[in-house]
Parts: C-alpha cells; sequence; structure tokens
C-alpha cells in the first residue's frame, strides 16, 4: 500500500550523531502551544529551530519521518502546517492526501496553562482509501492549535495561521496507553570504550578516560541541542 518500513536501523540517526541513549526532543503538550506553536504565530525566533515546516496534508504519513528537521530513530515526528478549509466558512478542514485520509478520533481536549485555556488538542487516524470505507492505519496524529483567550481581542493575530502537529506509528490497533515512542536502542551502538562526539566546538574526542570532560561535554551538547 506504498507505506514505507521504518527499520529501527535507519540511517537517520547513528551514534556518530545523536546523544546518549534516553535523551530526545518530547515537549509536554502545554510545551508544545504556549511556546513552539505561540511563538510560530507571532513570528518570533526560536532559541533552537526543531520543527519543519510543510503543508502536512500533503504527504502520507510514511513519508514525513524524512521531512522531519531533527535527525533520529525516534518513532514520533513533529511540524508546523496550515490548514487548507475545504470551504470558505473556515469550518471544515481539507485532511485528504493521495492515497487516503486523516480522520478525527474522540473529542477535542482542552490544552490548559493553570486553569487558563491556551489550546486544543485534535487527534486523527489515517485511513487509506476514501471516506466512509477507508482502512484504518496504525499512523496516528496529534493536531495542536492555539485558542488562547487572552490573545482573542488582540488585532492581527491569526490563531489558526498554523497548527503543530506530532505525527507517531503505533505497534498495533487499538489503545496503546503507555506506549513509548522513542528509538529503539541498540546495544552495539554504545558497546564501545570510546564515547565520540560530533564534530562542533569541541575539537577532540571526548572517552571515558577523561570522566569529568565527558559529563562536561554531555551536558553542553544537551544544552545545544535543547
Amino acid at each position: 500500500m506504498g507505506a514505507k518500513s521504518l527499520s529501527p536501523t535507519s540511517e537517520t540517526g547513528s551514534n556518530s550523531s545523536s546523544l546518549a541513549p534516553g535523551f530526545r526532543f518530547h515537549p509536554t503538550d502545554e510545551e508544545l502551544v504556549i511556546y513552539y506553536l505561540k511563538r510560530k504565530i507571532f513570528n518570533k525566533p526560536f532559541r533552537i529551530d526543531a520543527i519543519s515546516v510543510i503543508d502536512i496534508y500533503k504527504f502520507e504519513p510514511w513519508d514525513l519521518p524524512d521531512r522531519s528537521r531533527l535527525k533520529s530513530r525516534d518513532l514520533e515526528w513533529y511540524f508546523f502546517s496550515g490548514l487548507d478549509k475545504k470551504y470558505g466558512n473556515g469550518w471544515r478542514t481539507n485532511r485528504a492526501t493521495e492515497q487516503g485520509y486523516w480522520k478525527t478520533t474522540g473529542k477535542d481536549r482542552a490544552v490548559k496553562r493553570g486553569e487558563r485555556l491556551v489550546g486544543m488538542k485534535k487527534t486523527l487516524v489515517f485511513h487509506i482509501g476514501r471516506a466512509p470505507t477507508g482502512e484504518r492505519t496504525n499512523w496516528v496524529m496529534h493536531e495542536y492549535r492555539l485558542v488562547d483567550e487572552e490573545l482573542l481581542n488582540q488585532a492581527g493575530i491569526a490563531q489558526d495561521a498554523f497548527v503543530l502537529c506530532r505525527v507517531f506509528r503505533k505497534s498495533g490497533p487499538g489503545p496503546k496507553n503507555g506506549e513509548h515512542y522513542g528509538a529503539p536502542l541498540i546495544e552495539e551502538e554504545w558497546d564501545d570504550n570510546n564515547v565520540v562526539f560530533p564534530k562542533s566546538e569541541f575539537d577532540h574526542d571526548c572517552t571515558l578516560d577523561g570522566f569529568d570532560e565527558y559529563v562536561q561535554a554531555q551536558q553542553v551538547w544537551i544544552l545545544f541541542i535543547f
């Protein structure tokens, strides 16, 4: 059905360009809305530009990982996208691709900061074929939109200019509460006495023989990524 196989040994991440196991990009719902999506809508710069801007509903879900700005083997990907309104009144959004469509499941959930509503989170599942007889897949999307009550009266602020999408693929049908989508650990990649970092501000390799240097370098590299 045209779907790509995402192998744990994909070239999108290797130990020569990755952080140690366990470190990954995984913002909370509040962080996605309040920091990333809000700054995008306000056209403000990011400390780290980690999220690609694409027309997400023009692509099949299995083609999205290659378009992620962050290259890793994690099984979740983040994108900014505009919404293609199906009708001029703005109430319906076209979420059809060439091979299928994203179908809403369940009710939209509120994203709050304390007691204040700041956004909404919509869950969609990709179906191959055409509605209403499409075949359900394990590809899932969380679509976040900004709904900040404090911004309603500010002129020129289009809160629906962008949405932020988190895409992931479940391991099978049905609810998968608690399932993790981080990169599978390949122990052989880290079974080495030498720990080598990407060439950046470090102009030499850092080995376990100099553990203090290793810890300091790891902390700096984490700050650089996040």
